[in-house]
């Protein structure tokens, strides 16, 4: 394991074979990484609701100094109720498709995330996982296009790509996933479904907050939570393939077999994390197959990496490696994969 997300000492200079389809990673899992398990299922659902509650009675009784330590408590717990929706949205959750909508779409409200637009748009992702132009998770800019901003957008930009990553989930939540325009024709009518399932939550939600809380009890009880959950799926998301070293390939060029099992970083969280987000930092079995349930990811990160490990990109979450990749990781570059901003101002100098 690194501390930062260098190259890791384990990961093979040698390229993936070129003939190297998906399936034949695939072949390699043990076919039981793939089952569902409801019991399973069901006892993370109880489990996380229980941990939720936990959260929001610390919110209730801590004095004003214990206050954050609750609120990272909550905020990473609520994380959880995205990760069982995200289950349900690949459809790894349960075995009907209505089950999987409709705990979907509960697990979401409290977030207030349009479930299909969220299930839609992120499928998108994994169907073209570091396609410059195409990807719609962290892709960097063209140095052509962030040229061609305002200066506040550029601005913008760099806040985001560096020290305000964790701000970026808000700005993609916000941004597309209440506009229905963003996904194909056909998915419309769901989109629209799901936000207005949400409005009317919120619709119904806020006022009874505010009426019972206060406006300070609003900030207290469901703003703060919310903005740790933001801050960690703007972490996670950021880290699943994002390094100095891994690249975003051209249409032209891309593989899928490459992308997906050594453009994709498995990261290790503090074990509290983990288990109170269900594993999904286990990323890579994921992106090989979204079929795999979070509960078997570890047993399917295992077989990986007896069978692939000199491809796997492994590190450990540290502020070291988030100083790393808000440093290095902003611009497209076909050769480096990445240029920072300070590199590109200096050329553009020059």
């Amino acid at each position: 394991m690194t501390v930062s997300i260098t190259r890791p000492d384990n990961l093979s200079s040698d390229a993936l074979n070129a003939n190297l389809r998906l399936k034949d990673i695939l072949k390699t899992l043990p076919k039981d990484c793939f089952q569902k398990d409801m019991k399973k299922a069901w006892t993370a659902v109880i489990i996380n609701i229980l941990m939720v509650g936990l959260g929001y009675a610390g919110i209730a009784i801590a004095p004003w100094f214990l206050l954050p330590i609750a609120w990272i408590f909550t905020g990473t717990a609520l994380t959880g109720f995205f990760v069982i929706g995200h289950d349900c949205g690949h459809r790894s959750f349960a075995k009907r498709r209505w089950v999987n909508d409709l705990v979907g779409h509960l697990f979401m409200l409290p977030l207030l995330y349009p479930f299909h637009s969220w299930r839609v748009l992120h499928d998108k992702h994994h169907t073209h996982t570091n396609k410059m132009d195409v990807d719609n998770a962290w892709q960097p800019f063209r140095p052509e296009l962030y040229a061609a901003l305002p200066r506040f957008l550029q601005y913008g930009y760099q806040g985001l790509r560096g020290r305000l990553w964790w701000i970026g989930s808000i700005i993609h939540w916000a941004g597309i996933h209440f506009n229905p325009a963003k996904v194909d024709a056909k998915d419309q009518n769901k989109v629209r479904l799901s936000v207005t399932v949400v409005v009317v939550f919120a619709a119904i939600a806020f006022p009874l907050m505010m009426f019972t809380l206060g406006f300070g009890g609003v900030i207290k009880f469901w703003l703060m939570p919310w903005l740790v959950y933001h801050f960690w799926m703007s972490t996670f998301t950021l880290v699943h393939h994002t390094a100095p070293d891994i690249d975003f390939q051209e249409p032209e060029q891309w593989d899928a077999a490459r992308a997906q099992l050594s453009g994709t970083v498995h990261c290790d969280y503090p074990m509290w994390v983990e288990g109170l987000c269900h594993h999904i930092n286990v990323h890579v079995p994921h992106h090989l197959s979204t079929a795999i349930p979070s509960y078997n990811l570890r047993q399917a990160h295992q077989s990986l990496r007896q069978n692939w490990g000199d491809y796997l990109y492994e590190c450990r979450f540290s502020w070291s490696l988030m100083k790393t990749i808000t440093d290095k990781c902003h611009l497209y570059d076909p050769q480096n994969c990445y240029q920072s901003f300070r590199e590109y101002h200096r050329q553009t100098r020059s």
